[in-house]
């Protein structure tokens, strides 16, 4: 799998907060849509932080494993 950067990725606006982060500050990831080199995850907490960049198809089928219950979750 080939590596991708997001440089200044705290500088890239269109952010968005997971809709499993609770308001309190625990557990918040967000995303970035529609980035040309898959979906850029990074802490909400650490927005200077690191972030990983999942490949699309990968993101996807993460999304609807989340969904049909595969973690347990909600």
């Amino acid at each position: 799998m080939a590596e991708s950067a997001v440089p200044s990725a705290a500088t890239l606006s269109g952010w968005r907060k997971s809709s499993y982060s609770d308001n309190e500050g625990a557990d918040c990831i967000e995303v970035l849509d529609r980035h040309p080199h898959g979906t850029p995850v990074r802490d909400s907490k650490a927005p200077d932080g690191p972030v990983i960049v999942v490949p699309s198809g990968a993101w996807s089928a993460f999304v609807d494993a989340v969904k049909g219950g595969a973690f347990g979750g909600r």
